[in-house]
C-alpha cells in the first residue's frame, strides 16, 4: 500500500483532475477494504499511541474489553485502562505502560453477561510506523474454547481410573457382606434346630449379638457406598485465573490460632510475584485443607504426644511446624505444604493417593484420592516426599497460563 501510494504521489504532477480523482477514489476503497478485515476479525485488536489513548480499535475489542459500552467523548483525552470494564485487564495495561513494557501478554478469566466464564489472552506489540515506534497494538483472543477442550480432556482421562475405584469397592464391601452372610446363617441354623427340638426360639441375647453384628455390617456397607459415590463423582470445577498466594494466606491465617495453641508454628515463604492461575478456589482451598490436617495429624503424633507423655519433663523434641511455600520455574507455579511431623515410609508414598487407602483408624482412604482429582482437573500434578521420623513435603505442581515473556516477532 505504501509502494502504490508513494508512485501516485511521485506522478501527482503529471495527471490530470479525473485521474486524480480516479487514484483517491481507488485508495479510499482500499482502505475501506482493510477496515472491512479489521472489522471481520474474531481477533480483538486496539490501537493506542503512545499515551495509550485509543486510536482504532475494531468490534470484538468492543466485546471484550468495553462490554458496558464506552463513553466515546473520554477516547480522546484518557488512556485504555480507564475506559474498559475488565479491572484486571487495566491493571495489566496499565503496569504494562508503567513498566515500559512491549511484547508482553497474559491470560485473563472474566464473566460474561450470562454468568459464564470467558477466557481471554491478551498480549501487547509496539506499533511501529515509519521506522519509529508510534504506540501499542492489543490483541485479544478467546481462548475458552480450547481451556474447556483441555478440562474435558482431563476428565476423560480421570475416567480412566474408575476402573481401581471401582475394583477397591469390591473388595471393601466384600468383607461386610460376608460377614452378614455368616451371622444370618447362624441365626437360620439355631432357629431351624429350635423348630426341630422344643419349639423355643433362641433367648434374645444370642438373636440381639447376632443381629447387632449384622446392623453393623449394614452401616459399614453403607458407609463404603457413599464414600465410593463421593470419590467417583465429577469434579465441578469452576476455573477462573485466581492468586494462589492469597488463598494461601486467607488459610494460614484461619489455621494459625489454632495450630499455635498446638505448639505448631504456621510459616509462609511466599513468591513476590503475583501471578494468577487457572483454579477452582473452593476446591484448591479443600486441597489445601486436607494436605494441612493432615500434617498437623502428623505432627500431633511425634510432637504432641510426646509433650503429653513428658509432661512435667523436658522433652528433647522441637516444636512442630507446617511451611507453605509458593515459587515459579520453568513455566510451572509450585505449591508445596511441609510439616515436620511423623513422616511416612516408602510403601505409604506409594499407596499415598490410591483410594481407600489410609494409616488413620478412623479415615476413609479417599481425600488424597480427591486432592489428586482435584489437582488433575486443574491440569496439574501432585506430588510428595517423605522421611520417617523426619517429615513430608506435598508439592502441586501447575501450569502457568502464560508467562511475561516476549512474544515471537
Amino acid at each position: 500500500m505504501d509502494g502504490y501510494v508513494n508512485r501516485v504521489i511521485d506522478m501527482l504532477p503529471k495527471l490530470s483532475d479525473d485521474e486524480v480523482q480516479r487514484i483517491v477514489k481507488s485508495i479510499c476503497g482500499r482502505n475501506t477494504m482493510l477496515d472491512s478485515i479489521i472489522e471481520s476479525l474474531s481477533t480483538g485488536l486496539v490501537i493506542v499511541d503512545k499515551s495509550w489513548k485509543i486510536i482504532k480499535r475494531n468490534k470484538a475489542a468492543n466485546r471484550y474489553l468495553f462490554s458496558n459500552g464506552i463513553d466515546e467523548t473520554r477516547i480522546d483525552s484518557e488512556p485504555i485502562w480507564n475506559l474498559t470494564n475488565e479491572c484486571e485487564i487495566a491493571d495489566f495495561l496499565h503496569k504494562t505502560a508503567q513498566d515500559e513494557k512491549s511484547n508482553v501478554g497474559e491470560e485473563f478469566s472474566t464473566t460474561s453477561s450470562d454468568g459464564s466464564v470467558r477466557f481471554l489472552s491478551v498480549s501487547v506489540m509496539s506499533f511501529v510506523l515509519k521506522s519509529e515506534i508510534a504506540g501499542n497494538i492489543i490483541k485479544i483472543d478467546d481462548v475458552t474454547r480450547k481451556r474447556n477442550q483441555d478440562i474435558l480432556m482431563r476428565r476423560m482421562e480421570n475416567m480412566a481410573g474408575l476402573t481401581n475405584l471401582a475394583a477397591g469397592m469390591a473388595h471393601e464391601i466384600k468383607n461386610p457382606l460376608g460377614a452378614i452372610s455368616i451371622h444370618i446363617q447362624l441365626i437360620q441354623r439355631a432357629i431351624k434346630k429350635a423348630r426341630e427340638g422344643d419349639g423355643l426360639l433362641p433367648d434374645q441375647k444370642f438373636l440381639e449379638d447376632h443381629l447387632d453384628v449384622v446392623n453393623e455390617e449394614i452401616d459399614s456397607l453403607n458407609k463404603h457406598v457413599m464414600d465410593f459415590l463421593f470419590a467417583v463423582r465429577p469434579v465441578k470445577a469452576e476455573l477462573s485465573l485466581r492468586d494462589p498466594n492469597t488463598i494461601i494466606e486467607s488459610l494460614a491465617d484461619f489455621f494459625t490460632p489454632e495450630f499455635n495453641r498446638s505448639h505448631v508454628d504456621v510459616q509462609l515463604n511466599l513468591v513476590k510475584e503475583k501471578k494468577r492461575i487457572l483454579i477452582d478456589e473452593k476446591l484448591f482451598r479443600e486441597v489445601l485443607i486436607n494436605i494441612s490436617q493432615n500434617g498437623f495429624a502428623a505432627i500431633k503424633s511425634k510432637f504432641i504426644e510426646c509433650s503429653e507423655e513428658h509432661s512435667g519433663n523436658s522433652c528433647s523434641l522441637m516444636p512442630g511446624k507446617l511451611i507453605f511455600g509458593t515459587f515459579i520455574a520453568d513455566d510451572k507455579y509450585i505449591i508445596t505444604v511441609g510439616d515436620n511431623g511423623c513422616g511416612m515410609d516408602e510403601e505409604t508414598v506409594s499407596r499415598i493417593f490410591e483410594p481407600y487407602f489410609t494409616t488413620k483408624a478412623n479415615g476413609t482412604g479417599l481425600g488424597m484420592t480427591m486432592a489428586y482429582k482435584i489437582i488433575k482437573e486443574f491440569g496439574g500434578e501432585i506430588q510428595v516426599q517423605s522421611h520417617k521420623g523426619e517429615g513430608s513435603v506435598f508439592s502441586i505442581i501447575l501450569p502457568v497460563p502464560q508467562t511475561d515473556k516476549k512474544l515471537l516477532k
